[in-house]
């Protein structure tokens, strides 16, 4: 109960602070002083690069004049789902700004998060937009943890701008996994293993599906989704993802 109580908390919290009006407050990558959670200068030089990325996987590639293509590693063996797109890479500073709203409770950020997401989205002229959108579920353990679902908090104002249906109960997460931060690469797909399902009246046949995450590193649990989807009759799987870890 506790742990039920502190959830409803921290959503009311939210709730009443996107209620009440704008003030000008600091960007939360330099410190000065903004209308928004990210001031003007900050975005542009961090998030408005063109950055050649796999249409796959979301990897930077070298520049490829604006054709599409796919990295080795999904040309050897490709994933289930079949683009991905994120807004910028997992590094200085971003990093910190995921670790803020991911671990930090800072629920604000979200909405910066989905408006930099859609923006990315629809720069790309060539990519449909989904159907039906989906956030990558927690385990209830983590869930009642954390108190907030940090993919679903971004995915909610998302499909708002996008004006697709965000479907919340139509994956669940059937079993706890570890922490995918703390695997080696090569534990992280069998972490996942039946790690989802899809709700006893969920229909996701000739659906185009996208799955909004804070972060890809692997790609294995969104890996792992996709094939269930696509198990399940999806005819596409975009992830929508805020940034991409680079490989090391």
């Amino acid at each position: 109960m506790p742990g039920r109580l502190q959830l409803l908390a921290r959503r009311l919290l939210a709730q009443l602070q996107s209620a009440l009006p704008a003030l000008p407050s600091s960007c939360a990558l330099c410190g000065v002083t903004a209308d928004a959670a990210l001031c003007a200068d900050c975005e542009r030089q961090f998030f408005h690069g063109q950055t050649a990325r796999c249409g796959q996987c979301a990897l930077p590639l070298p520049q490829t004049n604006g054709i599409k293509t796919r990295c080795g590693a999904c040309l050897q063996q490709s994933p289930a789902f079949d683009a991905t797109i994120v807004a910028t890479d997992y590094s200085a500073p971003i990093d910190q700004l995921v670790l803020a709203l991911k671990f930090g409770g800072q629920l604000a950020l979200a909405p910066l998060f989905a408006r930099l997401l859609r923006d990315a989205l629809l720069q790309d002229q060539r990519q449909k937009l989904p159907t039906l959108l989906v956030a990558v579920p927690l385990g209830a353990q983590r869930l009642r943890s954390r108190g907030f679902n940090q993919a679903l908090e971004i995915a909610r104002p998302l499909t708002a701008s996008l004006g697709i249906t965000l479907a919340t109960r139509l994956v669940l997460r059937e079993k706890e996994t570890a922490a995918q931060a703390l695997l080696h690469p090569r534990e992280r797909q069998h972490n996942m293993q039946d790690a989802f399902c899809l709700a006893a009246d969920a229909d996701v046949r000739g659906q185009h599906v996208g799955v909004v995450d804070d972060v890809i590193t692997t790609g294995a649990t969104l890996n792992a989704l996709a094939a269930l989807l696509k198990h399940h009759g999806a005819a596409r799987v975009t992830n929508l993802v805020f940034a991409r870890t680079l490989p090391k």
